[in-house]
């Protein structure tokens, strides 16, 4: 995992897919349209959404994590919280789906990891980084606006 701020993306070498995701994030303005963006095929794109910031224990959490694609997680328009969980630690709620790459896990406490991220914030969330993310930072049902990069593992320089 890493976080950081969109100006500091250089200090990592991660490679040609690294840099084309970053190309993409410095070009999104906040006004853009919510839906997918064709990056590079199938091996990176992204989707912009919104939806409103929940907490931890409300029925439907989402808690997942992924095998074959890393997630660059940005905050675009005010901000969330994303519960991160070592996948090791986790039960899971049934067999990983390879056809969507995502397994879910059962959620059963807060997570000791919690990241703020707030616009220009960005998390790299690799297949040990199990997450929930659309947690409220400072008040529940805030709207955030966000990005979310997905790249082929293989591509990326790890």
């Amino acid at each position: 995992m890493i976080v950081d701020h969109i100006d500091n993306w250089n200090r990592y070498s991660l490679g040609e897919a690294w840099e084309k995701a970053f190309g993409f994030l410095e070009s999104l303005s906040a006004d853009a349209e919510e839906k997918e963006y064709p990056i590079d095929g199938d091996a990176i794109f992204a989707r912009v959404m919104s939806y409103a910031t929940e907490k931890e224990s409300k029925p439907g959490k989402i808690l997942e994590a992924h095998r074959k694609y890393a997630d660059i997680q940005m905050a675009m328009i005010d901000s969330e919280r994303i519960g991160v969980y070592p996948t090791h630690s986790l039960e899971s709620k049934g067999p990983y789906a390879d056809d969507r790459d995502v397994e879910f896990f059962e959620y059963k406490e807060p997570a000791q990891l919690q990241l703020s991220m707030y616009p220009g914030t960005f998390a790299l969330l690799l297949p040990q980084d199990a997450h929930m993310p659309g947690l409220f930072t400072e008040a529940e049902g805030a709207m955030v606006k966000k990005v979310v990069v997905k790249v082929l593992l293989e591509r990326l320089k790890l």
